[in-house]
């Protein structure tokens, strides 16, 4: 019955029927006005939620992953690999436009570049003399082959390639060169790049020779198309 607005339970005559009954037994639950105004997270707006989730634990926790990963992600791409895709056909038969490519940075600090390797650079300054300084040409990345090193002796006659007088098998070629080179003699610390569509790249027999330290990285294997996937004719 109650009794004073009270709450009593009558329990099986062991109660004299003045004990009160707890509404909260163990006192677990907080009752408050607040939890019963409170919006539930799909009455929220978008705003709201978004600073429901980052104020959670799940969302703290998915911010530190998410962090750590860009980090590492960045950190990679700036010192040891990162992604290149292929404009022109400049490069072509090796690279077609639209492939894209893994560049590796770090083998470029440890050992010397050889011939025939292919290198995404920094256009020097001849470069951009050419296109315009203000060119968005001018400071885009350019992707060609090595085809001397310093020290060596290059001349392009007949459509060939001669390098220190000896004449170079080049299957990655699209063609024999329509054009007269050298004979040159590359400088300490350069290095002289050609397109393998030897008649349609801007490249070192237009420009001069390419600084060593503005080469980025190696090409090292398309990635993407999936039937393009390989590093054949990059070595």
């Amino acid at each position: 019955r109650r009794t004073g607005g009270g709450l009593f339970m009558n329990n099986g005559g062991n109660n004299d029927g003045d004990t009160p009954i707890d509404p909260n037994p163990g006192g677990l639950n907080k009752w408050s006005d607040d939890d019963d105004n409170k919006k539930s997270f799909k009455d929220m707006s978008f705003f709201e939620q978004i600073q429901e989730w980052f104020a959670s634990d799940e969302g703290k926790e998915d911010v530190k992953t998410y962090t750590v990963s860009l980090s590492v992600a960045l950190l990679l791409r700036l010192l040891i690999i990162e992604p290149r895709y292929i404009p022109s056909l400049s490069m072509y038969p090796t690279f077609e436009v639209g492939d894209q490519l893994a560049v590796e940075k770090v083998t470029k600090r440890i050992r010397p570049f050889n011939r025939n390797e292919v290198v995404v650079f920094n256009p020097p300054e001849t470069f951009r003399e050419i296109v315009g300084q203000s060119s968005r040409k001018s400071k885009e990345a350019l992707i060609k082959r090595i085809v001397a090193v310093e020290g060596d002796q290059v001349e392009v006659k007949g459509g060939k390639l001669f390098v220190n007088g000896v004449r170079q098998e080049e299957p990655f070629t699209a063609e024999d060169a329509e054009y007269q080179f050298g004979p040159v003699v590359v400088p300490s610390g350069d290095v002289l790049v050609l397109g393998d569509n030897r008649n349609h790249s801007l490249d070192g027999h237009i420009w001069g020779f390419l600084p060593a330290e503005n080469v980025i990285g190696r090409a090292v294997f398309v990635y993407w198309p999936p039937w393009r996937v390989g590093n054949t004719g990059m070595f």
